[in-house]
Formats: structure tokens, C-alpha cells, sequence
């Protein structure tokens, strides 16, 4: 992984982090009443050029990366340069939403037309992908990427250790980036599909270039989506501590995309793309021999 310094003009952004979580008062089993945490979920309109785009449901972690991330995901911005600018305001919706006012430099050629046709998927918080999506994933080149077994499970202890809104709240999906075993980037939402734009936002921003050692992981499902976007980042290898849906694995399988899944402390399936996982059996516990059967 590497910093690209030849990137466009950045965009500007304002930094509009929210309160990830709000304190309620509940009652237990003992019928004692407590404070807990829970995730301060939000809707955050996006427009683009004044027209209204999308409403997506965040935490509010960083909003601008979301709306960048999201651009990019869904091909309607092709180059960070061509993003003037994006201004949050959390007060200035209906109804309590937040707006996110997206300016482009020339505007975005047929933007009626490119998002009128989406695909509903599975996925929470956002969870939708425009058609045009699904005939491009050819066109998507992935590095000679190689993971080693040690590797995996050295990426699963930092997350086992990493600080998060779930331990303290639950109920919100993270997802982070690695180059090698090093974490780059963390990111919380209340969708995966919302963390993962964040990523790919954060990515354009600081000029950030997957490479063969860059890994994606996920605590939710590897649906079709994830595994797009995932190789839209130019990572070859996808984790998640969930599974994976059919489409998610046509995908991966289609894209040569190492999909591994069930991923917690030394236990793991690798569904995709076996060949770029350096097995180890020696290191495994319990039946996870079975991997290379896989």
C-alpha cells in the first residue's frame, strides 16, 4: 500500500463528526433500571450538485469520507479532483436528517440517467447499488495479492484487541483496511456498506493505492456488494467474521477475489480464490484442517 502524490486538487471538507452513541436509561431482568449505550444512528441526506442523491443511515464517524466513498463506490465521481467540495450540516434536514452538499467542479454527465436504475441488495444502512454496477466488475484488475496463514491470524488478533464502538454499544458493523498486518484504518457504522465507503473515501483523500499487501475485513457478510466495492478498492483479499451469500461468492469467484469468511481468533473458511492463501495446517486448532480442502 501506498501514498499516490499525484493526485488532483483534494476536495475541501468540513469535518461534521457526530456523537457515535447516546446513553438511555433501560429496565433489566431484575427489573432494575440502568444506563446503556447505544448507537446514535442518524439519516444524512446527500445531494449532489443540489440534487438529491440518497439518504443513508450513519453513525456520523465521518461523514464527508462516507459521501466520497459512497461517489466513488458507486462510479458516479471517476477522480477525487473532480470533488470541489463537501459540507456536512447535521441541522439542516427535515424531519431531523442531516445534508450532505456535495459540489463538483464540471458537474457529472447523465447523473438523471445513472441513478435512476438501482439494484436492492441485502445489506443494512444504505444497502443499494446502481445496475450500472454489476456490468463494470470486469473491467476490475486485482493485484498478485498472497495472504499467509500467520498473516490472517495476526490481522484477527488486532481486531480481537481494537477499541470499539460494538463492545461499548453493539449493534453497528465495523470495517478496517490493512497493509500487511498493520491496521490503517478503522471505521464504525450502523451498515457495513457505509464503513467500507468511508474506507474508500478515506482512501482518495489521503492518496491511498491498495497493493499485494493490502487486506480488507469486515464484521458483517460478504455480499455481492462488499465484494465489488472491496475490489473497486483494488484489495484482492476480503475478510469477514461473518459468511458469505451466493452472490458474494459468484462475485468473488468471477473476480479471483480471495473471500474468507467465519474468520474469528485461528478459525476460518476460505470460500474463494484458494490459491492465494499461504495454509499453514500446523498452525490451525481444532478442525480447521479442513481449509485446504476448501
Amino acid at each position: 500500500m501506498f501514498l499516490d502524490s499525484s493526485s488532483s486538487v483534494l476536495p475541501h471538507l468540513t469535518q461534521a463528526q457526530a456523537e457515535l452513541t447516546r446513553h438511555i436509561e433501560v429496565v433489566n431482568a431484575h427489573g432494575v433500571r440502568e444506563q446503556v449505550s447505544i448507537p446514535a444512528e442518524r439519516a444524512l441526506t446527500v445531494y449532489v450538485d443540489k440534487r438529491e442523491i440518497v439518504t443513508l443511515m450513519t453513525l456520523g464517524t465521518h461523514p464527508e469520507w462516507l459521501v466520497l466513498g459512497y461517489l466513488r463506490n458507486q462510479r458516479l465521481v471517476g477522480e477525487v479532483g473532480k470533488v470541489e467540495s463537501i459540507t456536512v450540516d447535521w441541522d439542516a434536514g427535515e424531519d431531523g436528517a442531516g445534508v450532505a452538499a456535495v459540489k463538483t467542479r464540471h458537474g457529472i454527465a447523465d447523473i438523471a440517467a445513472r441513478t435512476e436504475k438501482r439494484v436492492v441488495t441485502t445489506g443494512c444502512g444504505q444497502g443499494s447499488v446502481f445496475g450500472d454496477l454489476m456490468g463494470e466488475i470486469d473491467t476490475l484488475t486485482l493485484p498478485d495479492a498472497r495472504i499467509s496463514q500467520a498473516r490472517l491470524y495476526a490481522v484477527l488478533n488486532v481486531i480481537r484487541l481494537q477499541e470499539t464502538t460494538y463492545k461499548s454499544a453493539g449493534s453497528v458493523h465495523g470495517c478496517a483496511l490493512f497493509s500487511s498486518e498493520d491496521m490503517q484504518i478503522f471505521v464504525e457504522d450502523v451498515g457495513r456498506h457505509n464503513a467500507i465507503d468511508t474506507i474508500a473515501g478515506w482512501m482518495w483523500m489521503k492518496g491511498v493505492t491498495a497493493d499485494t499487501d493490502s487486506i480488507f475485513y469486515t464484521t458483517g457478510r460478504l455480499t455481492s456488494e462488499m465484494v465489488i466495492k472491496s475490489a473497486q478498492m483494488g484489495v484482492a483479499v476480503a475478510v469477514s467474521r461473518s459468511g458469505i451469500t451466493q452472490m458474494g461468492y459468484d462475485m468473488a469467484t468471477r473476480l479471483q477475489l480471495c473471500a474468507i469468511g467465519r474468520a474469528t481468533n485461528k478459525h476460518f473458511l476460505c470460500y474463494t480464490a484458494p490459491e492465494r492463501l499461504l495454509l499453514d495446517p500446523s498452525l490451525a486448532v481444532g478442525g480447521v484442517h479442513k481449509v485446504a480442502e476448501v
